[in-house]
């Protein structure tokens, strides 16, 4: 999520934990963002954050890679607010049956 304008540059979902689509995500976010260098990535710290690839892709680019500190939300609060507003306005008002419709209510969500 772009801090300026709260756009979202890039995502993956995915029905567990991939690293692979990890590096998708940092991908698509870089061609659709050109200049990277000075960007600062926001990040909890979740299982990506210690691998040493992801670390090198950033680096890579120019970007310096910020981690909350841990059990502290508000060192991430503008994507935690992004996914409780996600939740409250689009998952928990309705029944979803397939995974697949899920995922499309949230593309569908993203693009909104």
């Amino acid at each position: 999520m772009d801090l300026y304008n709260q756009e979202i540059i890039s995502y993956e979902l995915s029905e567990r934990p991939i690293f692979n689509r990890v590096i998708q995500m940092l991908k698509k976010a870089f061609k659709t963002t050109k200049d990277t260098k000075y960007l600062i990535f926001h990040s909890d710290q979740g299982w990506q954050y210690q691998m040493k690839p992801y670390q090198v892709l950033l680096k890579k680019n120019g970007i310096v890679q910020s981690m909350s500190r841990k059990g502290n939300c508000l060192d991430n609060a503008i994507i935690e607010n992004f996914f409780g507003l996600l939740k409250s306005e689009m998952f928990y008002i309705q029944k979803f049956s397939y995974i697949e419709d899920l995922k499309n209510k949230i593309k569908h969500y993203n693009n909104y």
